[in-house]
């Protein structure tokens, strides 16, 4: 377990980290991660020695509050609700990272993992959430929560000569217009 300093400057890198991808991309200059987070690079760099290090971070943080969100909605809405809420909170993860898909495949190590972890974390949340909606009759039945993964961040990619911020959350809503087409209820 770290420090508790030493924990405060992780959670302040990926914090600023995750805030200057959104901004300004996953190539941005180190050093501005850095001063957002109010540390030296020095810092910075004996946290994340590789800058995918800090990619894979970012990443893995954001799956892991994508994830919490699911039953915090789940108890707090209706079966159909709380999906339709974490499928756009999801959507706003996926839509917000910037060059992070060809970071994910570029073969660097630093990614290896990740997309295991992204379906043993997201996977059995939203299996959950997809069970629910359809035992209250408010979706169809059979979606692989997989490729309902994979379908959202598919109409999360922008068509050439758009930059529409609200297409991906039109699109999705369109999907689960879909899921409710024939729901029992």
């Amino acid at each position: 377990m770290p420090r508790a300093d030493a924990q405060r400057n992780l959670d302040a890198l990926v914090t600023a980290a995750k805030a200057e991808f959104a901004e300004h991309g996953v190539d941005v200059n180190v050093r501005a991660i850095a001063a957002r987070a109010g540390v030296g690079t020095a810092t910075l760099y004996r946290h994340f020695p590789q800058r995918s290090d800090l990619v894979a971070a970012v990443f893995r943080h954001e799956i892991d509050a994508c994830a919490a969100a699911a039953p915090e909605l789940a108890a707090a809405n209706e079966p159909d609700v709380a999906l339709e809420l974490w499928l756009q909170r999801y959507t706003e993860f996926v839509a917000t990272k910037h060059g992070l898909a060809a970071n994910l495949h570029s073969g660097d190590p630093a990614f290896s993992a990740l997309p295991a972890y992204f379906s043993e974390h997201l996977g059995p949340v939203l299996t959950e959430l997809l069970d629910a909606a359809e035992k209250a009759g408010a979706i169809r039945g059979g979606m692989d929560p997989i490729d309902l993964l994979g379908t959202v961040a598919n109409l999360c990619i922008p068509p050439r000569g758009t930059d529409d911020p609200s297409r991906a959350h039109r699109m999705v809503g369109l999907l689960l217009d879909g899921l409710r087409y024939r729901a029992r209820a």
